[in-house]
């Protein structure tokens, strides 16, 4: 990639947490990243709005409400809808197992769960960002 990797992280729905998301934004920044943080009770239209307008690689989610079956797979369409299909939709929370792999099968990237080292989830990124350079523009 021939700029900084940007990623848009978000908290979807009614869930007041945050401080996971926070925590993963701040470390994403220490590595370099452009991070642009949404902030609490977005909507998955206002979370690819944000994506969209802001031209980030890769969109993550915060999900802690149980929403993820719903959520994850919503984001996948509008962001398909919009012609940014090809960015990563990553994120995490408290996702069980089996429904991570349908999450996966449906499009979405790796999902981290709570304890995940942050270091985890920037290498993720990262070797995401190595193999899907793109050059728009």
């Amino acid at each position: 990639m021939d700029r900084r990797i940007r990623v848009l992280v978000g908290k979807p729905g009614l869930d007041g947490h945050d401080r996971g998301a926070k925590v993963v934004a701040a470390a994403l920044r220490d590595a370099g990243m452009e991070v642009i943080y949404t902030g609490l009770h977005q909507t998955p239209e206002m979370i690819v709005e944000a994506a969209v307008q802001e031209d980030v690689d890769v969109v993550a989610l915060s999900v802690l409400s149980g929403a993820h079956l719903t959520v994850f797979p919503r984001v996948r369409a509008l962001l398909e809808e919009r012609g940014a299909g090809h960015k990563l939709l990553t994120g995490g929370g408290i996702i069980p197992d089996e429904d991570i792999e349908m999450l996966k099968q449906k499009g979405v990237g790796r999902l981290f769960g709570p304890g995940t080292n942050t270091s985890d989830i920037v290498e993720y990124i990262r070797e995401w960002a190595r193999t899907h350079a793109h050059s728009e523009g």
